[in-house]
């Protein structure tokens, strides 16, 4: 029965990270380079944006920008978030350290 408590473990960390998804979004876009008034200019998004050249309405680029600038974060943003968290919540576990 010790599985089922280590599987446990790991989905109330996808859970929280899900949950969380709204809240972290903003401030880990912004330490990206991505502003409320578009890419900082010198900062990493800026330079991606340099590199991708046109940037496509709708692509993951626009994406996060619209997220930093205060949009909904889409689905495919919860779902990532509750996978990295579940992920370390599965290292943790069998590390032992959760």
């Amino acid at each position: 029965m010790s599985w089922l408590f280590e599987v446990g473990k790991v989905v109330v960390f996808g859970a929280a990270g899900m949950a969380l998804a709204p809240f972290v979004a903003v401030p880990a876009l912004g330490l990206a380079g991505f502003g409320a008034a578009g890419p900082v200019a010198g900062g990493f998004a800026a330079g991606l944006q340099a590199t991708l050249g046109n940037v496509i309405a709708g692509g993951w680029f626009a994406g996060a920008q619209a997220v930093a600038m205060g949009g909904a974060l889409p689905a495919v943003g919860y779902a990532g978030a509750g996978t990295i968290a579940a992920a370390a919540g599965a290292v943790g576990a069998w590390l032992g350290v959760i």
